[in-house]
């Protein structure tokens, strides 16, 4: 069950039309243009809303303050990231361990680079927010997409999965987002890649039951 958002956060309501989505949208776009070209400080909901061609009232109706819409827009963020972890993990279901490592690796990449600067903008956005529910709720759907995706492994068999899949994520989480944080130029990007993904199928093998791992 996911954790419930802070009463002080919550937004007034959710849009559940097209026309009151294509609304949070407009806000949520103006919120992240004016996060990259000022920062999260002089960010305000009048200049949000009036970037986004909004009136203030109207944005009142869904978000009261700045921090209930930063912390709308972070959930957002990990939702979309969330899904596309899940995506990829479904569609490796009965692959190799190797071409699941390869397809984690790569789809938490694409996920922090294809708009890196709003990425970097997020993640200083939300430095004094309690944001602590959203991590856990990412974390357990990318457990459970991730944990699900190995036990299906056509070559490998896990007697501690749960253990195995921690380490998993942890390894590729954690250097994905290290190495975004350098900003590295394409070839070091590469480079680690490649490292990243023979470390991760490396120790796949070396903690698969025996006789299980197949070339």
């Amino acid at each position: 069950m996911p954790t419930p958002t802070p009463s002080a956060l919550a937004p007034r309501k959710t849009p559940r039309q097209a026309r009151a989505e294509a609304t949070v949208d407009a806000i949520f776009e103006a919120t992240i243009q004016l996060l990259l070209r000022d920062g999260p400080h002089r960010l305000t909901t009048t200049r949000v809303a009036e970037r986004a061609g909004v009136s203030v009232g109207t944005m009142y109706q869904y978000f009261p303050h700045k921090q209930a819409l930063i912390y709308a827009l972070n959930a957002r963020y990990l939702e979309t990231l969330a899904e596309k972890i899940e995506a990829s993990c479904r569609s490796r279901h009965g692959a190799t361990i190797g071409d699941m490592a390869e397809a984690l690796i790569d789809t938490y990449w694409r996920a922090k680079t294809e708009r890196a600067d709003v990425t970097r903008a997020l993640y200083r956005s939300v430095v004094e927010l309690d944001n602590e529910g959203l991590l856990a709720d990412f974390a357990a759907r990318a457990d459970a997409a991730t944990t699900a995706m190995l036990a299906s492994a056509c070559d490998a068999d896990f007697e501690d999965i749960a253990s195995v899949n921690l380490t998993l994520v942890t390894m590729v989480f954690g250097a994905v987002r290290n190495a975004f944080e350098r900003n590295l130029d394409d070839d070091a990007t590469m480079a680690l890649r490649g490292q990243l993904v023979l470390m991760c199928r490396s120790y796949l093998e070396a903690v698969s039951a025996p006789g299980t791992v197949r070339s």
